[in-house]
């Protein structure tokens, strides 16, 4: 026990939260090998079952069998935890069990909470865990009551309950794992609700609400919808958020209106572009074929895909305000500006270096997994590569059907961006790195070109 003490007192915030993360994924995927996990009882594929574990921690929603029918209730139920495990954070849920043992939290659990949440200081982080918990179960509370009203009458009281739960805490999680593939006709999908406003409604509310970020929700609650009164960063946060939702509605109805969006009323199409928009940046359900969709609105996915949700929420991607910082930065340098302002206050320049350091780890990664993946299999097209390997990073889970062709080393690249995707692009480069003392002593400087 002592040389795990010495080992984890020596490892440093970020490399303690992508061992805890990669232990969870090995522990549900030896839960997910044994027997009784299969219906057929028999032991699933190493590969297969790690994919599935990778996927629920990540939040993603990949998957390489049906969930309904190829898992049995043990097999789901320990899918639905690692979702909640990775949707909430582990270390989350460790603080959860020490609070409900009622033991200390010491100083170095409070430091790795806030690297885990990304939380700007560490007081007040033990609170913020506490709102984050009341505020998921009411969430998931609410969401699964709501679904029930139209599950319980299609599948009875007891898998209604159950579907409804499973889903609501796969939606509020971002995870886009369901188990309506066989009802819906298709492998992996909500198309059977396209239509339907209570499934639809209540799932992007769920999505929203585990998207915009922890800190956000005790920001709303203390301020309700005084804006002025909101820190810089739910203000961002709710800006960017409200800017991409409704932008990517229009613009899903702009290009799918003759194609995916044909033969709807006009009140299921704008429905079908709400939920694509709201699921395309962090969730991953859709009602609408991603397959099927024009060139322009997959490349509109991917955009909303690598952007994803805001910090210290359920969901994956650069984040909103991430964005919205380097689209500050260009404008307040087009302009010619003293400083980097928004909303009437300053960005320090550290805000925009860790914006540009996630976006380039999070764009070269993205590339040079596609280009892998194109050259071992040649076959395989590359809008439908990239379009899979931004929603791996983005821990979106969208596919356009490419899930189960890629094989071999091309499928190790993807669980390797699943698990980026979760611990973050930045959080990963850095738990790689050795960190070294800066130099006492600044190299000499010279001007290059650029642009």
């Amino acid at each position: 026990m002592k040389f795990f003490k010495n080992i984890h007192n020596n490892l440093t915030h970020v490399q303690v939260i992508a061992m805890g993360y990669l232990a969870v994924i090995l522990l549900g995927t030896l839960l997910l090998l044994l027997p009784f996990s299969t219906r057929t009882g028999q032991s699933t594929d190493f590969l297969t079952a790690l994919y599935t574990a990778a996927s629920a921690t990540c939040v993603i929603g990949f998957v390489l069998v049906d969930t309904a029918m190829h898992w049995t209730l043990f097999g789901q139920l320990v899918i639905l935890l690692m979702i909640q495990i990775g949707g909430l954070g582990f270390m989350t849920m460790g603080i959860l069990l020490a609070m409900i043992l009622k033991k200390r939290i010491t100083l170095r659990a409070r430091g790795l909470l806030q690297e885990s949440m990304n939380y700007m200081q560490m007081g007040g982080v033990v609170r913020l865990v506490r709102t984050a918990l009341f505020g998921t179960l009411l969430f998931e509370g609410v969401g699964a009551v709501l679904l029930a009203v139209r599950f319980v009458p299609l599948f009875g009281f007891w898998k209604g309950t159950y579907y409804s739960i499973f889903h609501s805490i796969s939606a509020f999680c971002n995870a886009g794992f369901e188990l309506m593939g066989s009802y819906s006709g298709e492998y992996s999908s909500l198309t059977a609700f396209s239509g339907d406003v209570l499934v639809n409604i209540t799932v992007i509310i769920l999505t929203v609400a585990g998207g915009i970020g922890f800190f956000v929700w005790t920001d709303l609650r203390q301020n309700k919808l005084h804006f002025k009164k909101y820190m810089l960063h739910t203000k961002i946060a709710i800006s960017t958020s409200l800017i991409l939702l409704v932008g990517g509605m229009v613009f899903y109805l702009l290009f799918e209106w003759d194609n995916l969006l044909a033969g709807m009323s006009v009140g299921d199409k704008i429905l079908a572009a709400a939920f694509s928009s709201a699921n395309a940046r962090t969730t991953g359900f859709n009602t609408v074929d991603p397959g099927s969709m024009t060139s322009a609105s997959k490349l509109l996915t991917m955009v909303l895909m690598f952007i994803g949700g805001s910090p210290g929420s359920t969901a994956g991607g650069i984040k909103t305000v991430t964005l919205t910082v380097l689209i500050v930065y260009v404008w307040s340098n087009l302009r010619g500006s003293s400083g980097i302002n928004i909303f009437n206050r300053r960005l320090e320049g550290e805000t925009v270096r860790k914006a540009s350091n996630v976006v380039m780890i999070s764009l070269l990664m993205a590339i040079g997994a596609a280009g892998f993946i194109c050259f071992m299999q040649p076959e395989l097209p590359l809008e439908d590569v990239l379009f899979e390997v931004v929603a791996a990073i983005g821990t979106t889970g969208l596919s356009t059907g490419l899930t189960r062709e890629i094989t071999g080393l091309s499928r190790a690249v993807m669980l390797v961006l699943m698990y980026c995707g979760r611990i973050g692009s930045m959080s990963f480069a850095l738990s790689l790195m050795e960190k070294k003392k800066a130099p006492p002593v600044k190299l000499p400087a010279e001007k290059i070109m650029i642009g």
